[in-house]
């Protein structure tokens, strides 16, 4: 195994969260982004299953960690980190040349119920729901990732959100490292910190959503921040201030379909996908260049007259030419090609179980 360079291998990783022995499944990516089952991965700690880490959201066995960034690549694609909400712990796996992730470390998450994690240079930083019978705050805490995937905690790294109780629904580096962003899913506020040298992070700088329910976040290259609001059934730009306040470009642009849940872009930025969990469908957005958004058009996660896909998680290849998807209630990934003018063909939805399933979470494209 080459320690020092990333995987050339085409992959994609999902996570089951399952709450006996939470897993990473990877898939290899063909040529064609076709996707072929390769193993089943433990992180050495537990997920929740279908059980909800918030009580804010129904209980219906999806989403159960109610996050974007469950299960993240490293940029270049060296590491992935992978949290275990039932165990309280983020597990930390090395990329083989081969594309199949090694078991390095596992910590304690620096608090409760920890449901997303991001990764910049050796700085890693999780999020943390709480919980409140046991009197756990919501919170985010730092660590660094050393040259062979190990995890050691930043001391003073640990910072409350807005509230004791606002629960975080992604933690996400800005492109350039100087910052980090928590879109807090029950205050509606995004809560930014500027990241000092030595890993640590001011006291939250907080922001209003425009919209409710704010969940899955996307930088693009410009800074400009997209946001998906789950209650709002819409997805919002703002652009960011060195200060860290937010200023919006298109406030809350609905789509028609219910709880936009997670974000990303095509290669070019040109477009957004959103995924429209208790719909069964993914919106395209077109995004002008100075951020303001437009519906261009939607799909269903899987094939009309199957069972109906609930899409969650999201993730684009790295040479741009497919879109992927997490179905929660079913495990499964839907995989789709991605045409010029931003609009999906689906292409395969992919098992590695034979049997339906509730609870699992997390995606990530190599």
């Amino acid at each position: 195994m080459n320690k020092n360079s990333p995987a050339s291998v085409s992959m994609v990783y999902m996570m089951t969260n399952n709450e006996v022995m939470n897993q990473v499944i990877a898939f290899y990516r063909d040529t064609n982004g076709m996707l072929a089952f390769v193993g089943a991965y433990p992180t050495n700690g537990r997920g929740t299953g279908i059980r909800k880490v918030s009580a804010a959201t129904p209980n219906n066995g999806v989403d159960p960690l109610t996050s974007q960034g469950a299960l993240t690549l490293s940029r270049d694609g060296r590491f992935l980190l992978a949290v275990n909400a039932g165990s309280h712990s983020i597990s930390s796996f090395i990329i083989s040349d081969s594309g199949v992730p090694v078991l390095v470390d596992v910590q304690p998450s620096g608090g409760a119920q920890p449901n997303s994690v991001d990764v910049f240079g050796d700085f890693i930083y999780v999020a943390n729901v709480g919980y409140g019978t046991n009197n756990f705050a919501s919170n985010i805490m730092g660590f660094r990732i050393d040259e062979h995937g190990r995890l050691t905690p930043i001391a003073g790294s640990s910072r409350s959100l807005s509230t004791f109780d606002a629960e975080p629904a992604q933690v996400l580096f800005t492109r350039d490292g100087s910052k980090l962003l928590v879109t807090e899913y029950t205050t509606n506020r995004l809560s930014v910190f500027n990241v000092n040298q030595n890993g640590t992070v001011s006291e939250p700088i907080v922001n209003d959503s425009y919209g409710d329910g704010p969940l899955g976040a996307y930088f693009l290259s410009s800074g400009i921040l997209l946001v998906t609001e789950a209650s709002s059934n819409a997805l919002s730009s703002y652009s960011m201030n060195n200060d860290g306040i937010l200023h919006v470009i298109s406030g809350s642009v609905p789509n028609g379909y219910k709880t936009a849940c997670w974000v990303i872009t095509t290669r070019d930025e040109r477009f957004a996908f959103i995924t429209n969990t208790l719909s069964g469908t993914i919106s395209t957005y077109r995004i002008d260049p100075n951020g303001e958004l437009s519906v261009a058009g939607h799909i269903t996660s899987t094939p009309q007259g199957t069972a109906p896909g609930l899409p969650m998680d999201v993730g684009v290849s790295k040479d741009g030419r497919h879109f992927y998807t997490l179905n929660g209630n079913q495990g499964t990934v839907s995989v789709f090609a991605i045409q010029g003018d931003g609009s999906l063909v689906r292409l395969q939805v992919a098992a590695w179980t034979q049997l339906p399933y509730f609870g699992s979470q997390g995606l990530a494209v190599l």
